[in-house]
C-alpha cells in the first residue's frame, strides 16, 4: 500500500472532510474500567465492551474511530506485567475493529491508537531512537494484523518520538496521522509549536497522511493551535480532537463540561479554521459526536475566525500565547475576564 491509496486519504478525497470519534478513557470508565487499570487488556477480557465503544461512535456518525490501543506499547504495558502481551492485544483492538467497520453499511476508517511510551527520548533521557523504533513497531505489525486501515501516532509530546513513531510505521508499510499535544502555553511538553510540527511533518521522508493537535487544555486552545498549522501552508490535512470543555472533579469522578452545543460548535470552528479531520478528546461522548456531525453536515463554511471569534464561543484561552510568534493575528490571545465556565 502507498500513502497515496491509503483508505483514510481516499475517503477524505471524497467527502472533503471526516469526523473522527471521541474519548475512549472517558467511555470506558463509565463501563467500569478502574483507575489504574490497563484498558488495553479488556481487548481480550471485555470484547464486548470494546466493540460498544466501537460501535456508539460508528452510530453518532464517525467517519474514524481509533482502537482501544492508546498505551499499547511495551513501555506502557510494563507497568501492567503486559510487555510480553503487545501483539496479542494490539491485533484484538484492531480485531474487534475491523468487525465493527465492515458491519457499518458505509465505509469507515479503523484507525491503530499509538499513544507515547511514557519515557523520555535521549540525550535527556534513556529511551534511545533505535529502542522507540522497536516498541512502536512491534504495536505497529500487530495493529496491522488485525486489520487497521491507519496507524494513528498521538498525544506526543517530543519531535524525536515523532520520528521514531514515524519510522516505526514506515517498517510496518503502513499510513499514518501523528498528531501532538499543545498544553504548556500554546507548545508540547517538550517545547513544540504548531510551526514546528508543520515544519517536522513537511520535511519527513516517510509523511503522515494527516497531522495535527489532540488532547491539551480547552477547546479555545486547540482552535488556536490549528490556526497556527493552517498559517503554515501546508497540504497534509490538519486533524483537531479537542477536549469536551473543562474537567471538573465532581463527587469523587472527573467529569468535562462541554455540551454537546459546544461541541458543535467547536467542529464548525475547527473546520473554518482549517482542519479537515475533526474530533473530540477526553470527555467527548457519542451525544457529542451526533451534534458535532449534524452541524458539520448542515452548516456552510465559512471563513477561518479570529480569536475573538474563538473566545467568544468557546471562552477565553489558557494562556495569552499560542508559542509562536509567526502568525500575527494568533501570537496572543485578547485580554478578556477569564470566566469560570466556557460559554455554552
Amino acid at each position: 500500500m502507498t500513502q497515496s491509496q491509503d483508505p483514510l486519504s481516499a475517503l477524505l478525497a471524497e467527502r472533503g472532510y471526516l469526523l473522527a470519534d471521541g474519548a475512549t478513557g472517558t467511555n470506558l470508565f463509565n463501563m467500569g474500567l478502574s483507575a489504574g487499570d490497563a484498558p488495553e487488556f479488556w481487548n481480550v477480557d471485555h470484547t464486548d465492551r470494546i466493540t460498544t465503544l466501537y460501535s456508539s461512535a460508528v452510530g453518532a456518525g464517525s467517519d474514524i474511530f481509533l482502537t482501544n490501543t492508546f498505551g499499547g506499547n511495551a513501555s506502557r504495558l510494563k507497568l501492567h506485567q503486559g510487555q510480553d502481551r503487545v501483539t496479542e492485544l494490539n491485533r484484538a483492538g484492531a480485531e474487534i475493529g475491523r468487525a465493527v467497520a465492515d458491519k457499518a453499511g458505509r465505509k469507515v476508517i479503523v484507525a491503530g491508537s499509538m499513544g507515547p511510551t511514557g519515557d523520555i527520548m535521549a540525550p535527556m533521557g534513556t529511551l534511545t531512537h533505535e529502542l522507540a523504533v522497536e516498541m512502536f513497531h512491534e504495536q505497529a505489525e500487530g495493529l496491522k494484523s488485525g486489520g487497521a486501515d491507519v496507524l494513528w501516532i498521538e498525544t506526543i509530546s517530543a519531535a524525536e518520538e515523532y520520528r521514531a513513531a514515524a519510522e516505526a510505521c514506515r517498517l510496518a508499510g503502513m499510513p499514518w496521522v501523528g498528531t501532538m499535544s499543545f498544553d504548556t502555553a500554546g507548545r508540547s511538553m517538550m517545547g513544540v509549536t504548531s510551526a514546528d510540527l508543520a515544519k517536522l511533518v513537511s520535511r519527513m521522508p516517510y509523511a503522515p497522511v494527516g497531522f495535527g493537535a489532540n488532547c491539551g487544555t480547552g477547546a479555545s486552545d486547540l482552535l488556536r493551535t490549528i490556526l497556527g498549522f493552517a498559517a503554515q501552508g501546508i497540504e497534509t490535512p490538519i486533524v483537531a480532537k479537542g477536549n469536551a470543555g473543562i474537567p471538573k472533579y465532581v463527587e469523587g469522578a472527573i467529569h468535562y463540561d462541554g455540551t454537546p452545543a459546544l461541541m458543535a460548535e467547536y467542529a464548525i470552528l475547527a473546520r473554518d479554521a482549517g482542519a479537515s479531520i475533526i474530533g473530540g478528546c477526553c470527555g467527548t461522548m457519542a451525544e457529542h459526536l451526533r451534534a458535532m456531525r449534524e452541524a458539520l453536515d448542515t452548516r456552510p463554511r465559512g471563513a477561518s475566525p479570529t480569536l475573538e471569534q474563538i473566545t467568544d464561543a468557546m471562552g477565553p484561552f489558557s494562556s495569552e500565547t499560542d508559542g509562536t510568534d509567526v502568525h500575527g493575528g494568533c501570537a496572543h490571545a485578547p485580554k478578556r475576564e477569564r470566566r469560570g465556565r466556557r460559554r455554552n
